[in-house]
């Protein structure tokens, strides 16, 4: 029974190019790598997309004050809408 388990010098075939030194990188790094590049120029570029529109669009039109809230208003400081 006990040479049952005896493998002397046989080597698993997935050991057998593990001598010491790496061939290659690891895939799941190279993917970790791709990965991380792929969102820091996403990252980037909505940046420069934003810091450009800023410089070039012009400033938004504001909404027009509606006739009720301008009255409104003038009541609060005071000032009689004309009319009244």
């Amino acid at each position: 029974m006990a040479d049952e388990f005896d493998f002397g010098d046989k080597v698993p075939p997935s050991f057998d190019h593990m001598d010491g030194e790496t061939k290659g990188f690891n895939p799941g790094l190279i993917v970790l790598l791709f990965v991380v590049g792929l969102l820091l120029i996403f990252l980037v570029g909505n940046y420069v997309l934003y810091v450009y529109a800023q410089k070039t669009l012009p400033p938004r039109k504001k909404k027009p004050v509606s006739k009720k809230k301008m009255k409104r208003e003038r009541l609060k400081q005071g000032i009689s809408a004309p009319g009244e």
